[in-house]
């Protein structure tokens, strides 16, 4: 007989599949749920359900939405003619936090892997094209994670979109703020340096 009740143990393991959550963590997580009011253990198995069932990807950029169109497309402040390609709607999210970009996304969904079997018909260039075609972009901001499938992916995107007469941009890779030199890999020092603009 198990030391672990059936149902302590049936949540760690389903703890243990989120990213980023290992036993030891799933474990911490589980027994934390336990010593908290039934009411906050409802709250949070709530949240998760209504994610579930009321959420839906944007028909426009496929970010994650409530309704047919996401909040950033229905948004008449935003800047139609500018598009930044991400590969997740969490990436979306983290360009958000910067408060520095107020046009338009489109979601990839993921990036290219071909050893993980994703090729170009898993994530979203034609619908990208699409968008394209329908006019009215000027540039478009390739903002790709700065790891080997992303920029495979920002490559193969750059091939499609040379067939439009818009402008397409990488995002600048570096070190981050507060970060030392020499802890920074070669490539990211690289990568500063090729970046670099003239101070005024």
């Amino acid at each position: 007989m198990s030391a672990t009740p059936a149902a302590l143990a049936a949540l760690i393991e389903e703890l243990v599949r989120l990213p980023g959550i290992g036993p030891k963590t799933a474990q911490r997580l589980a027994f934390h749920l336990l010593k908290v009011p039934r009411e906050q253990a409802a709250a949070l198995a709530e949240a998760i359900v209504a994610l579930k069932d009321r959420t839906r990807l944007c028909a426009r950029c496929y970010n994650i939405a409530e309704e047919e169109v996401c909040g950033v497309c229905q948004d008449p402040r935003r800047d139609g003619q500018l598009l930044c390609v991400v590969e997740e709607a969490n990436d979306l999210l983290a360009v958000e936090k910067s408060r520095e970009y107020r046009g338009l996304y489109h979601v990839l969904g993921g990036s290219l892997s071909p050893l993980e079997g994703r090729g170009p018909d898993q994530i979203r260039g034609k619908e990208l094209v699409a968008r394209l075609e329908a006019g009215g972009v000027r540039e478009v901001i390739l903002a790709t994670n700065p790891n080997v499938e992303g920029e495979a992916t920002a490559l193969y995107l750059l091939r499609l979109l040379k067939a439009f007469p818009v402008k397409v941009t990488r995002i600048a890779r570096g070190l981050p703020m507060g970060g030392d030199l020499e802890y920074a890999d070669e490539v990211t020092l690289a990568r500063a340096l090729e970046g670099r603009r003239e101070i005024s």
